[in-house]
């Protein structure tokens, strides 16, 4: 029951913490602790034929297990600082990039190589978005893809369960500060460590607020991340995507100024429900291997909200609005593009009629019904931008599932060492909320691995 490190979360954090830590320091009793199940149990029962819709499991399998909620996610690994996080204001520019590369050839040596890393460097797209008022943000992408993604991921599981202890199913209840370290409280039973490193991911964003309360360690507000998911025929997009992949770009609206972004584009991928505390949303995948690969590219298209005074709690404005999505379509709500326009729902008729195939059993309905007017206004405006340099984007068939959200922990303060006011306790990861992304997110582990290691 003793440790000398204890990890809370199996995610990329998490798993890059216990990968370098045992690494540098074998003789280190390390264990995890995962609320979800292991690597080869996460299985989302829908199938679109038997179950077609989220049905609510305890434990979400595409948002929790070993891996996180990046297990299932594309696996795209930006390396960049221009967006996913800030993990370079605590510990320099260089460090960061210089850590992202180091994920990144850890990937490759457990079964990521032959994937492809796509750059922005010299693009001609860049003065293409300028010239349309578009902005694309600069990033090497490593596409490892779900597939090869998941690959990678029981390489390194496979490793590691012969170097540290692993808990799944395990929930951590509470965590204590005791004399020498602190004490990890589960349903049945607890565990005291030296050092322990929370990696609790996005999901676990309400129980990181309540350790933050219960220990009296500094938070700030941070924001979250409301909008549509887009999906409309790949030959749309092609001539970014075949060079790009990923294509981060921004647009300032001419109605509010308001910034809105594309986000997690998946050529020929799918679209999916994720359950997030029992709220439905919605994100999407793609895969390496050709045969598993769709007609449909699908991305996001996010507006960020930050709220300060009077109200803070800016994840509870989004997760209001996931939940009326929620109450009018059951789960997640799909609107063909000209409906919306138009000011009319999507019926189920209309999208027979559609040229395009949904790759998600979504509900037709409409999304003004959900979506604030500003933020609606903007993503459409995004939508008509995009539309002058991947012309097609705009046309009527072109579906909206809404709503997708991204919610942030509450911004922990922390040193360059990622450590809280509490000697030996770090928080890494999405849970923090200073990293956004799966390379920066395994950065902050290595990172504070190496720190503890070095002490």
């Amino acid at each position: 029951m003793n440790y000398d490190v204890i990890i809370i979360g199996a995610g990329p954090g998490g798993i890059f913490s216990a990968y370098e830590l045992t690494l540098l320091k074998p003789e280190l009793k390390v264990a995890v602790f995962e609320a979800g199940h292991s690597l080869e149990k996460r299985r989302c029962p829908i199938d679109g034929d038997k179950i077609k819709s989220c049905i609510g499991c305890k434990s979400c399998s595409i948002m929790s297990g070993f891996g996180g909620a990046g297990a299932f996610s594309d696996g795209k690994y930006n390396i960049t600082n221009d967006f996913g996080g800030t993990l370079y204001e605590y510990i320099g520019k260089k460090q960061a990039l210089d850590l992202m590369h180091y994920v990144d050839e850890i990937n490759l040596r457990y079964g990521g190589e032959g994937t492809k890393l796509y750059s922005t460097a010299g693009t001609k797209f860049k003065k293409l978005c300028i010239q349309n008022d578009l902005h694309l943000l600069d990033a090497s992408v490593r596409h490892l893809g779900t597939d090869i993604n998941y690959i990678v991921l029981e390489n390194l599981y496979n490793e590691l369960k012969q170097k540290a202890d692993f808990f799944f199913d395990t929930p951590v209840e509470k965590v204590s500060v005791i004399d020498e370290g602190y004490e990890v409280h589960s349903k049945n039973a607890s565990y005291t460590c030296t050092d322990c490193i929370i990696s609790a991911g996005r999901i676990g964003s309400k129980w990181m607020e309540q350790v933050c309360n219960d220990l009296d360690i500094p938070t700030r507000s941070n924001r979250v991340d409301l909008g549509v998911r887009v999906e409309l025929p790949a030959e749309v997009f092609s001539h970014l995507t075949d060079e790009l992949y990923e294509s981060k770009i921004v647009y300032r609206t001419q109605k509010y100024g308001d910034l809105v972004r594309t986000f997690c584009m998946n050529p020929k991928g799918a679209v999916v429900n994720e359950n997030t505390n029992g709220i439905v949303t919605v994100n999407g995948h793609s895969y390496e291997d050709p045969a598993r690969q769709t007609e449909n590219t699908n991305f996001a298209l996010l507006v960020a909200k930050h709220f300060s005074e009077p109200f803070k709690d800016s994840n509870g404005y989004g997760e209001s609005i996931a939940r009326l999505s929620n109450m009018l379509g059951g789960g997640v709500i799909c609107q063909r593009f000209g409906d919306l326009i138009r000011g009319r729902r999507s019926t189920q008729n209309r999208m027979n009629d559609s040229f395009m195939t949904p790759t998600l059993n979504a509900t037709p309905g409409d999304l003004s019904l959900v979506l604030p007017k500003r933020l609606l206004d903007g993503i459409i405006e995004m939508i008509y931008a995009l539309d002058k340099i991947a012309p097609g984007t705009a046309n009527d068939d072109t579906l909206l599932y809404g709503v997708e959200v991204k919610f942030y922990n509450m911004e922990v303060e922390v040193d360059n060492q990622l450590q809280t006011r509490h000697k030996g306790l770090y928080v890494i990861g999405d849970g923090s909320g200073i990293t956004h992304s799966l390379s920066h997110a395994s950065a902050s582990g290595v990172h504070v691995a190496r720190s503890i290691a070095n002490r």
